[in-house]
């Protein structure tokens, strides 16, 4: 008789090879299997993969990555599935704090919740979350997913204020509970029970290159103007003064003085700086391109 997969780790990739193994590193004492679903790579990622002894499976490329990611899930076997991203790695603490988790009743699971060190500081998170996704998953009942606190890397230093962490996304969820509705890339994954909370942090290789920000800036802003042009924001004096000055202002000094992004020095001023860009650049590209 086969080992009970308690555990499986999933992964949507595409062209991946310098972070993927450093990536699957990270949970290879914390699998009991591991899945990735490859969007056809022309670099070694499925390669590196498999040396790893992941189960790789080869897809179309998806416009909506969520797409791929869904398909990863539903490969899973295991009672639980953590999802991730290759540019990310689960450190130590949070590797043990998942398998203690996982093997918890639920009155065991709302004493840790109760108890967890940055409550609040969730708690907050995740209202405004709700504000502008809507309400995640179940208030009562059975626990089945938690958002995972993340430790984003930029030029060098992990950001911790500017409003940057905790950056919580759901990664842990009980096989069957969650999926990707697949409309958006940046939708929330939906979840059919109670969502809870991880303490440890997961470490997420987010912009170690300027060049590298900003290719993923430059999608992001691409998302942001066809929202423009799906919400029909208007195309006049007001709106190019709210979006280009207004709300670009705002932001900077928002993140940077209440936010404290100071704190994170030269790499916080930067990170504020060209996140403030995103309105007028998207506004930009919305009435040139859109």
């Amino acid at each position: 008789m086969k080992n009970k997969i308690i555990l499986s780790v999933v992964l949507a990739t595409r062209n991946e090879e310098a972070n993927i193994g450093h990536c699957l590193d990270s949970v290879k004492d914390l699998a009991d299997e591991v899945i990735v679903v490859d969007e056809k790579s022309t670099d070694k990622t499925a390669e590196i993969a498999k040396e790893y002894g992941a189960e790789v499976f080869e897809v179309e490329h998806e416009s909506i990555f969520h797409k791929t990611k869904q398909k990863s899930l539903e490969k899973a076997k295991g009672e639980w599935v953590l999802q991730m991203d290759a540019d990310e790695r689960v450190s130590k603490e949070l590797a043990e704090e998942i398998k203690k988790v996982i093997g918890m009743n639920e009155h065991e699971i709302e004493e840790y919740q109760e108890k967890l060190k940055n409550k609040k500081l969730f708690e907050r998170h995740q209202r405004l979350l709700e504000e502008r996704d809507g309400i995640i998953g179940k208030k009562e009942g059975e626990y089945v997913a938690f958002f995972v606190p993340r430790l984003n890397f930029f030029l060098g230093k992990y950001l911790r204020y500017g409003g940057v962490y905790p950056d919580g996304v759901i990664r842990l969820v009980k096989n069957g509970y969650a999926h990707f509705p697949a409309k958006s890339v940046h939708e929330q994954i939906a979840v059919g029970g109670r969502v809870g909370w991880l303490q440890n942090d997961l470490i997420h290789i987010a912009d170690p290159t300027f060049k590298r920000y900003l290719q993923r800036n430059s999608r992001y802003i691409d998302f942001i103007a066809k929202e423009l042009k799906e919400e029909k924001v208007g195309k006049n004096p007001f709106q190019f003064i709210n979006y280009v000055l207004i709300k670009p202002f705002s932001w900077f000094f928002l993140t940077l003085l209440r936010h404290k992004g100071l704190l994170d020095g030269f790499q916080g001023i930067i990170f504020s700086f060209f996140s403030s860009l995103r309105f007028s650049r998207a506004y930009w590209r919305y009435l040139v391109k859109l």
